[in-house]
């Protein structure tokens, strides 16, 4: 199958985000963990201590060489809330992003990934050496075909 580049919805100016939620180590290899991952922070989501709205976020961050990555499930906190044992946390700073909409069921998600990252390299921007996410609207639906979330790419800002 060849895949079409993906262009953005849109350029966004993000805001500094401070984070909470459950983090662990994965690889583009086996990314069955993930799944397993939101179910153990779901029952969480709505009850998390200092959290701001009903939105929750996929981040992926320290990725390296081997297609190794740290994903974080979260929801958006104040900053300095305590915590239950077992959350993990993270600042995004503010950063300028290319923010992609998947439509669909996140068993295609990956398309939609494999997609932007063909059209990057193609795009004139350069990925910035920064965390990328996924924002998830309140009482998204992971196998709904009709859902929609967003990717935001940091990028280099010109």
């Amino acid at each position: 199958m060849t895949l079409q580049p993906i262009s953005p919805a849109r350029y966004e100016d993000g805001r500094k985000l401070n984070l909470a939620g459950f983090a662990e180590r994965f690889s583009m290899g086996d990314l069955s963990g993930l799944p397993l991952l939101w179910q153990r922070f779901a029952p969480h989501l709505g009850h998390v201590p200092g959290q701001r709205d009903h939105d929750s976020y996929g981040v992926c961050y320290n990725p390296d060489a081997q297609g190794g990555f740290d994903y974080l499930a979260a929801v958006a906190v104040n900053a300095g809330q305590p915590l239950p044992d077992g959350f993990s946390t993270m600042a995004l700073a503010p950063q300028h992003y290319a923010v992609f909409e998947h439509h669909g069921s996140l068993q295609r998600l990956k398309a939609t990934f494999d997609g932007i990252f063909q059209w990057l390299p193609q795009s004139g921007e350069e990925q910035a050496d920064a965390p990328l996410f996924e924002r998830y609207p309140a009482g998204f639906d992971p196998a709904d075909d009709h859902a929609v979330m967003e990717i935001w790419i940091p990028l280099l800002r010109k």
